[in-house]
C-alpha cells in the first residue's frame, strides 16, 4: 500500500466509521474524541493533537464541513478546502480518523463515534463542552486540554495580511 493510500484509509464517511470503531473496540483500545475545523494547520494543533492521543490509543477528529466553518467563522473562511483538511490531519501519526461533519456542533457524531474521552482545546470547562453529557453518561472522561498561546489560526491570517 502507497502511503498515500494510508493516508486516505484514515477518511472515514459516517457509514464507515462504525465498522471501524467496532474493530478497535474488540480490540480493547481506548477511543478519543475531538473535532475543530483545523483551516491552516499549525503547531498549536499538533500539540493539541499530540496531547489528546496520549489520552488513549486512537484519535478521532471530527471535521467540519466547509459549509459549517463558513456558518461559524464567517464567508472567508475555511481558507483550506475539506480535501487539503481531512488530508492534512488523516497525515498525522497520531490521528487514526478523520470524519467530516456538516452540523455546526459534533454532538450527533459524538453520540455515533460513543468515545471514551471527549477533548476540546482551550478554556472550556468540561461539562460546557458539547457532547459532555453523551460521554459522561456512559462513564467515560471530558477533558479541556490549554491551548499553546501565540498559536492560532487567526494570528496567521493577521500576519499574511500584514496586521
Amino acid at each position: 500500500m502507497s502511503f498515500f493510500s494510508t493516508i486516505t484509509s484514515k477518511i472515514h464517511t459516517w457509514e464507515q466509521l462504525p465498522a471501524t470503531l467496532e474493530r478497535w473496540r474488540k480490540a480493547g483500545e481506548k477511543i478519543v474524541f475531538t473535532n475543530g475545523c483545523f483551516d491552516l494547520l499549525h503547531f498549536g494543533h499538533l500539540h493539541y493533537l499530540a496531547d489528546a492521543r496520549d489520552l488513549g490509543d486512537r484519535l478521532v477528529i471530527g471535521l467540519n464541513s466547509a459549509a459549517s466553518v463558513r456558518r461559524l467563522k464567517g464567508p472567508t473562511r475555511p481558507i483550506n478546502d475539506e480535501i487539503t483538511r481531512t488530508h492534512l490531519l488523516a497525515a498525522l501519526e497520531v490521528v487514526d480518523a478523520v470524519v467530516i461533519f456538516e452540523e455546526d456542533t459534533p454532538l450527533e457524531l459524538i453520540k455515533l463515534v460513543q468515545p471514551d474521552v471527549l477533548v476540546k482545546g482551550g478554556d472550556w470547562k468540561p461539562e460546557q463542552i458539547v457532547g459532555s453529557d453523551v460521554v459522561l453518561a456512559k462513564g467515560g472522561k471530558v477533558l479541556s486540554l490549554p491551548f499553546i498561546q501565540g498559536y492560532s489560526t487567526t494570528n496567521i491570517e493577521r500576519k499574511i495580511k500584514g496586521n
